[in-house]
């Protein structure tokens, strides 16, 4: 099989050597509790060596008690059987060296703005951030603030905010994270689109779309008229 070969998120889902890893947002994940900052280190040069040796490179967050890899395809735009092959060598280096996954603890944060006049209203952002023009998106050439993406809005509103926050977290956690919320005093705004996403509001009716990877080829990305 062509390492290229696109995955699907319900085959990395129903993967048995992936029980470490949770899709995000077009990204694979995992997250492994190394306990301090010197064995964290050891893990990261360790998934180093494995990188180069597969040609394939994630991004790797290491902190004091943990380390947080993320891998994707960026020449093909997509999770593929190369980032398969990088995880299960990751998670056997984990493995071997005592460091127990996290799976239900990576999320991915994206900010989403509603707008009237998209090309002026990105442009100041992109300005202010710094960041760079992806597909009309923007994003931290670093990678380590959060995306800012737009939608197309009809004429301005004043009843509720423009702007909602966007967190993907695993599946397992979406209803764990609503019932938070909603002994927080949220409100469940609609679940009408669940299970790409559910919007919740704070009690000023400020929005947030709890996301995940199911239903999305049916369901499609954000749209101002789902969000109601």
């Amino acid at each position: 099989m062509d390492d290229r070969t696109v995955t699907t998120p319900q085959q990395l889902a129903d993967d048995p050597g992936l029980s470490d890893w949770r899709h995000l947002a077009g990204t694979l994940q995992a997250r492994f509790r190394t306990g301090s900052f010197a064995r964290g280190a050891a893990l990261v040069a360790a998934v180093a060596e494995v990188a180069d040796e597969l040609d394939h490179h994630p991004d790797v967050d290491l902190r004091y008690s943990h380390v947080t890899v993320v891998t994707r395809s960026h020449d093909v735009g997509a999770l593929t059987r190369r980032d398969v092959a990088l995880a299960v060598r990751v998670s056997a280096l984990a493995a071997d060296a005592g460091h127990p996954a996290c799976p239900h603890e990576p999320a991915v944060l994206e900010i989403g703005l509603d707008a009237v006049d998209l090309p002026a209203v990105r442009a100041f952002w992109q300005a202010v951030l710094g960041y760079d023009d992806v597909d009309g998106a923007l994003v931290d050439p670093a990678g380590r603030l959060s995306p800012l993406w737009f939608q197309q809005m009809d004429p301005p509103r004043t009843e509720r905010g423009r702007f909602h926050l966007d967190l993907t977290v695993p599946p397992e956690m979406v209803e764990k994270r609503i019932s938070a919320a909603l002994a927080a005093g949220g409100r469940l705004v609609t679940d009408a689109f669940a299970p790409s996403w559910w919007v919740l509001a704070d009690p000023e009716g400020n929005e947030v779309c709890l996301c995940t990877w199911q239903a999305r080829d049916e369901r499609g990305a954000h749209d101002p008229a789902l969000r109601g």
